[in-house]
């Protein structure tokens, strides 16, 4: 693998040619945490094809235009993109570079409707969000500090639809690579991961990272059981042959079955936290989240990052309640309790 260019910033990787006709390109990124999410460019008779095009800022787009220029191309070059999923970090950029070369954007069905359904105000969003955290329980005070937060610059993704409809085991057209489409649910309702067996790669998105875990969601948007689609994805994922994996963030990496052993292991160490503070009495999705294990004490998690706790917290518990283990309570907020167990009389 060469490196032969470093297009924006100093905390970014070099866009490198990983195989023959193959490149990653660092798109930065403005939010805090993650720097920079991957493109990975194709190679074809026809033009560039890419999977993933980063969030619509002016960096991103001039990092764009550096990166396809180390590999031979310009935007003008692009043929197709193939974002693994909605999130602004990884379609917010597709538009606009549909609108400078023609290309056109394929998306799972899924997250497709759910991009027509996207507020496209963050007056808006901010109100659902705020809405399912009251929900969750969240205390006054810390609906004081979300209400104050701001979002990221750049439009919403919803302002551009896909012209094609990706699905599990499709092939999109790329011309001199067998992609194929892996339907892997989880961290969003459509989330693709792309299969590429001549080369034993598997292009990851957000569903499997080498280091971190992807947060899943709440809400009605996505579903009843979210982390339940997330786990049963793995499956999908483990049984495929790959010699590396290309993910979105953080770095390439071997061994994705150990990876994904590990992200069951984590996965079952949060369901232990959640039965634990369960096992005390009733308490909401708030509550729960508070008491778990997270990289800093839970007083000095703050805006988005708070959210995305909770957010887990719900996901685990909405998996344990699919599988019997907890019941939701109604009430104001909420509350979440354990099942008594079946015992054989």
């Amino acid at each position: 693998m060469t490196g032969v260019a470093r297009p924006s910033g100093p905390q970014l990787p070099p866009v490198e040619r990983l195989r023959p006709g193959l490149w990653s390109i660092p798109v930065p990124l403005p939010t805090a945490g993650l720097t920079h999410v991957f493109m990975y460019l194709f190679e074809t008779d026809r033009g560039a094809y890419v999977i993933d095009s980063g969030w619509d800022t002016d960096a991103a787009f001039a990092a764009v235009e550096a990166g396809l220029a180390v590999a031979g191309y310009s935007v003008t070059d692009l043929r197709g993109i193939m974002p693994t999923h909605m999130h602004p970090d990884h379609y917010g950029l597709a538009g606009r570079l549909r609108e400078a070369s023609g290309a056109w954007i394929a998306l799972h069905p899924a997250d497709a409707a759910l991009l027509r359904a996207h507020p496209l105000e963050p007056a808006d969003l901010f109100r659902n969000l705020n809405a399912e955290m009251l929900r969750a329980g969240a205390p006054p005070s810390a609906m004081r500090a979300f209400t104050a937060e701001k979002l990221p610059p750049g439009p919403f993704p919803a302002a551009a639809s896909p012209d094609i409809l990706l699905d599990d085991g499709d092939r999109p057209d790329v011309p001199g690579w067998d992609l194929r489409a892996v339907w892997t649910p989880g961290h969003s309702p459509g989330h693709l991961c792309f299969w590429e067996p001549a080369n034993r790669l598997l292009l990851s998105g957000d569903h499997v990272l080498p280091r971190i875990t992807p947060n899943i969601p709440f809400g009605a948007a996505v579903g009843d059981d979210p982390l339940g689609d997330y786990l049963r994805s793995l499956d999908k994922v483990d049984a495929l042959p790959a010699e590396a994996t290309l993910p979105a963030h953080e770095y390439r990496f071997d061994g994705l079955t150990d990876r994904v052993a590990q992200l069951r292991r984590h996965h079952d160490q949060r369901f232990g936290e959640v039965l634990a503070t369960l096992d005390d009495g009733p308490a909401t999705a708030w509550e729960v989240a508070s008491r778990m294990e997270w990289s800093r004490p839970w007083d000095e998690i703050e805006g988005f990052m708070k959210r995305s706790a909770v957010a887990e917290a719900l996901a685990h518990l909405r998996a344990l309640e699919r599988r019997g283990v907890v019941a939701e309570r109604a009430g104001e907020p909420p509350t979440w309790r354990r099942r008594a167990a079946v015992t054989d009389s």
